[in-house]
C-alpha cells in the first residue's frame, strides 16, 4: 500500500504522512500521565511532526479516581498548548477528545451528553486490563442509544481478553470501533500484547491506529515500529480511518 502512494505521488512517503493522523496521545502538559512540562510536550509534538504526522487527536484520561479531568479542564490545557504551537511555529493541528475510564462517573457523563469526541461523534473509552466490566455490553449499548459512536482503545492489551478472542469478535458486531496502538504491534509492551495485536490486524479488525505517546520512549519504539514495517503489515487487510479525521 505504501509503495502504491509513493508511485502515486512521485516521492517517498513516511507512515506518519500515509497515517495523517495521530489518535489516542497524552500531550497536554501536566494533567495526567503524559506529558509534565510544556517544553515536554512540544518535543514529543516536534517529533511526531517530524515522522510525517499533520494532524494528532490528543486524548487525556478522564478517570475519576486518578486523573479527574473534566470537558473543560482539558479545552483549556488544549487552548493553552495551541498558542504555544503558534508562538513557536509547529507546523501541526491538534484537536482534544479523551481517554474515558468506565466508571460510575463516565455513565454521569454520557447521560448528560458531556463528552469529548472525535469524528464521528466517537468516543475513546478504556478499562480495567485485568477484570472484564461487568456491564460492558449494557455500557456500549447505552452509547449508541445516547448517539454515540464507541471505540476501544488498545484492544489488545486487555489481559482478560487474551484466552477468549471470541469476545473480540462480539465486540465488533456489536459495533465497537477498535483503536490498536503502533507500538503493540513492534513488541513494546509484552509478547502477548504484540501477539493478540496482530491476531486483531490479521483478523482486520484495526479502525484507527495510535501512538498512545506519553513520553520519548514511546516515540522511540514508535520510529522502531514505524521502519520494521508495522503500517505496511497493517493496511494488508485492514480499512484505516486515521486519514478521515
Amino acid at each position: 500500500m505504501i509503495e502504491r502512494l509513493n508511485r502515486l505521488f512521485g516521492r517517498r512517503m513516511s507512515a506518519g504522512e500515509v497515517l495523517g493522523t495521530d489518535l489516542h496521545s497524552h500531550l497536554i502538559p501536566g494533567i495526567d500521565d503524559g506529558a509534565k512540562t510544556m517544553e515536554e510536550s512540544l518535543g514529543l509534538i516536534r517529533r511526531l511532526r517530524a515522522m510525517g504526522y499533520r494532524k494528532l487527536i490528543t486524548t487525556p484520561h478522564i478517570m475519576s479516581h486518578r486523573y479527574p479531568n473534566s470537558r473543560d479542564s482539558i479545552l483549556f490545557g488544549l487552548d493553552m498548548l495551541r498558542k504555544k504551537l503558534r508562538e513557536e511555529e509547529i507546523d501541526i493541528e491538534i484537536d482534544a477528545a479523551s481517554e474515558y475510564y468506565l466508571d460510575e462517573h463516565f455513565m454521569r457523563l454520557v447521560r448528560r451528553g458531556e463528552l469529548l469526541t472525535f469524528g464521528e461523534n466517537e468516543v475513546l473509552f478504556e478499562m480495567s486490563y485485568i477484570i472484564a466490566p461487568p456491564q460492558l455490553d449494557a455500557i456500549v449499548f447505552e452509547l449508541q442509544s445516547s448517539g454515540y459512536q464507541p471505540v476501544l482503545a488498545h484492544p489488545e492489551r486487555y489481559l482478560f481478553l487474551h484466552d477468549h478472542f471470541g469476545r473480540y469478535a462480539e465486540l465488533r458486531e456489536r459495533g465497537v470501533r477498535f483503536q490498536v496502538n503502533l507500538n503493540s504491534l513492534g513488541g513494546y509492551y509484552s509478547r502477548a500484547v504484540r501477539k493478540a495485536a496482530r491476531r486483531i490486524r490479521d483478523e482486520g479488525w484495526i479502525d484507527y491506529l495510535g501512538s498512545d505517546t506519553h513520553h520519548s520512549r514511546h516515540v522511540d519504539a514508535l520510529e522502531k515500529a514505524f521502519s520494521a514495517g508495522a503500517l505496511e503489515k497493517v493496511l494488508v487487510k485492514n480499512r484505516l480511518r486515521n486519514g478521515r479525521l
